[in-house]
C-alpha cells in the first residue's frame, strides 16, 4: 500500500500532462494485445511458409495444395484459391489484390504506436518545462524559496520520465510488429511466386486434393 500511494503522489506531481501519458501508455496496450490476437489467428506463420517452398521445391505439388487447403492464415487461404484460378493472369490477379489487402489489415493501427513513439517525449517534455515555470516564477529567492524551486524543478522532471517510459514501450510494441509483417511479406512474395511458376501442375494437384486423393503429411500447422 506505501509503494502504492507514493505512486499516485508522484503521478499527482507530474501535472496535467500525467493523465494524457496514462491514456497513450492504455492505447499501447491494447493496440498490442489486439494485434497479438489478429496475428496469431491471420498469421499462416513461418513454418508453413517454409514447408511450402520445401514441397515445391521438391516437386511434390501434391504436398503443396494439400499444406495449404489444411493450414490456417491469410497466405494459405489466398495460395489455396490461386491454385484453383483457370489462367495465369487470374491466379497473379488474384494473389496481388489479395496479399495487398491482407497486408493492409496486417499494417493496421501500428500507426498510432509510431504517432506515440514521437509524441510521448514531447508531452513529457511539455509538463516538465510547464513545472519548470510555475517553480521559476517565485521572483524573491530567499533560502526556503531556493529550496521551493529545487524541489519543483525535481517534480517537474516526472513527466519527462514518464513520457520516455510510454515511447520505450511503443517503440518496442511497434518494432515487433513491424518485423512481423516485413516477415510475412517476405513469405506471401516467395510462396506467390513459386505458385505463379508452377500454376498448372498446382491447378491438377488441386483438384486431386480437392477430391480427397492426397492427405497431407504430418498433419495441419
Amino acid at each position: 500500500m506505501e509503494y502504492i500511494a507514493t505512486g499516485i503522489e508522484f503521478f499527482q506531481k507530474g501535472g496535467a500532462v500525467m493523465y494524457v501519458l496514462v491514456l497513450c501508455s492504455l492505447l499501447v496496450a491494447a493496440i498490442g494485445v489486439e494485434r497479438a490476437l489478429y496475428y496469431r489467428q491471420a498469421d499462416s506463420g513461418r513454418e508453413f511458409a517454409r514447408r511450402f517452398s520445401q514441397e515445391m521445391a521438391s516437386g511434390r505439388f501434391g504436398e503443396a495444395a494439400s499444406l495449404a487447403k489444411a493450414a490456417s492464415g491469410a497466405l494459405a487461404s489466398i495460395l489455396w484459391t490461386a491454385m484453383h484460378k483457370p489462367s495465369d493472369a487470374q491466379a497473379a490477379h488474384h494473389m496481388e489484390l489479395q496479399t495487398g489487402i491482407e497486408l493492409s489489415r496486417f499494417r493496421q493501427r501500428l500507426y498510432y504506436l509510431s504517432v506515440i513513439v514521437t509524441m510521448a517525449p514531447l508531452l513529457g517534455l511539455l509538463g516538465t518545462i510547464s513545472g519548470m515555470i510555475s517553480s521559476f516564477s517565485v521572483f524573491n529567492v530567499t533560502a526556503g524559496q531556493a529550496t521551493a524551486i529545487t524541489g519543483g524543478v525535481g517534480e517537474a522532471l516526472i513527466a519527462t520520465a514518464m513520457g520516455l517510459c510510454v515511447a520505450i514501450a511503443a517503440l518496442t510494441v511497434h518494432a515487433y510488429f513491424t518485423q512481423r509483417v516485413e516477415n510475412i511479406v517476405t513469405d506471401m512474395e516467395l510462396c506467390c511466386s513459386l505458385v505463379e511458376e508452377h500454376r498448372a501442375e498446382l491447378l491438377a494437384a488441386a483438384e486431386d486434393v480437392q477430391d480427397g486423393s492426397y492427405v497431407l503429411e504430418g498433419g495441419a500447422l
